[in-house]
């Protein structure tokens, strides 16, 4: 993979530069070659309230569509706040803990990830701060709630408590936000408190190889059910659920163990890898993260309030970026409305309502179910069913009073935000 670069010299960095945000065990993560990373046994000792999550065969959604197809979703959304991202929270707040850290920072979209860090938080003695994307904060107040119940404080984002919150509200004071934005002031109040280190959800090396517990379990659940994927998909934001599930699998493909082609859903409102360029650039709007090369829309991207929230981000991890790059992965995108209504039709068959984030999974499976019909072939379909939606219920409100829409980012505002990445020899 194409090395950091630091956002003032634009060189590579090392670790020392990233210590101000990170714990030195995470950035040792961050830049591991080992095939291999144990769990700690505090972390299991955690994971094992929910861990292993189950692997079901969707049958009576198969029935619904008349396909061949056989249809198996790992379903992430037993955990305790109802996704996967307790499976990086829970090893990101432990880590902080060991090394001292008194809080953590970090920016939350549809508030997933922001429920889980605040939970983890809770577990480990440690103060939780939020900065939430506006949009969200108004749309989904329940996450709020949950998070606030755990301990943290959290505040709607781009805010006055930072300097960065600050000057974008001089140029818009209607700003709807963005995981830029937010990413922007969470990195800023860390920088700026030695007790205080900075957590992401996604993107990042470290938070894709926590997420990997979620591929390795099904690779035994799939044995057990005696069957192989030929085809796994996963909806795609900053990547850490689909590269959870995939990656371990893609190493089996690359040992010629197995032949699944790999499928990456994003919205087409939020079109990082399908419509996004593979270049470098910052992963936050203020130009304080050091720059990683991956497919991006630009850091000034600001997406549509569409209720996929945890989808909202400009660009996509480093590692899956990469992974398209060599042509590992494939990538294609959903409307939203196509994607709530694959979610009510999988909800109506197998009685899980799926989060706005997950319904894009929901819908490639779908596609991948129907062509297989057409096709007449009884291939295996794998998906990650990432999380529940049971706090995302005014966007199913919305979407059956008719109040969503679709919407495909304009070209020429993806090539304005393009306009802005940073020339990198």
């Amino acid at each position: 993979m194409a090395p950091v670069l630091h956002p003032g010299t634009l060189k590579p960095i090392g670790p020392d530069d990233l210590a101000p945000l990170f714990p030195m065990s995470l950035i040792l993560q961050e830049v591991s070659t080992e095939p291999e990373i144990e769990i700690p046994g505090e972390i299991r000792q955690v994971y094992a309230q929910w861990r292993p999550s189950p692997l079901f065969r969707a049958r009576r959604l198969e029935k619904a569509l008349d396909t061949p197809a056989r249809i198996y979703y790992k379903y992430e959304g037993v955990s305790p706040a109802g996704s996967h991202k307790p499976n990086t929270a829970i090893a990101q707040a432990y880590y902080n803990k060991k090394e001292g850290t008194k809080r953590l920072s970090t920016e939350t979209g549809a508030g997933q990830w922001g429920s889980s860090l605040a939970m983890a938080c809770a577990f480990f003695g440690l103060e939780c701060k939020v900065y939430m994307v506006r949009v969200s904060y108004n749309q989904k107040p329940y996450r709020r709630a949950l998070m606030e119940t755990f301990g943290a404080s959290v505040t709607a984002s781009p805010s006055n408590e930072t300097d960065s919150g600050r000057t974008i509200l001089a140029q818009n004071p209607d700003s709807t936000g963005s995981l830029g934005i937010a990413i922007s002031e969470a990195v800023e109040v860390a920088a700026k408190d030695h007790e205080t280190k900075y957590a992401l959800g996604s993107v990042l090396n470290h938070v894709l190889l926590h997420q990997t517990v979620i591929g390795l379990e099904t690779i035994e659940q799939m044995a057990l059910a005696g069957d192989e994927p030929d085809v796994i998909v996963g909806c795609t934001g900053g990547g850490s659920n689909f590269a959870g599930l995939v990656t371990p699998y893609i190493g089996r493909k690359l040992k010629g163990q197995s032949r699944a082609r790999v499928v990456a859903v994003e919205p087409a409102a939020c079109p990082s890898l399908t419509k996004g360029r593979f270049t470098y650039d910052f992963g936050d709007t203020a130009h304080l993260t050091p720059l990683v090369k991956m497919h991006t829309l630009g850091s000034t991207f600001v997406p549509p309030g569409i209720h996929a929230g945890g989808l909202r981000y400009h660009g996509m991890a480093p590692l899956v970026s990469h992974l398209m790059d060599l042509g590992l992965i494939e990538a294609t995108s959903v409307q939203q409305l196509d994607a709530f209504a694959a979610g009510v039709q999988f909800a109506r068959a197998e009685g899980i309502i799926p989060a706005p984030e997950a319904n894009h999974a929901v819908a490639g499976a779908i596609r991948e179910a129907l062509r297989a019909k057409e096709e007449g072939s009884a291939r295996t379909i794998l998906f990650n069913l990432c999380g529940h939606g049971h706090f995302d219920m005014q966007s199913y409100i919305d979407y059956q009073a008719g109040k969503l829409q679709n919407y495909d980012y304009p070209e020429e505002e993806i090539a304005m935000a393009l306009a802005g990445v940073p020339s990198v020899a």
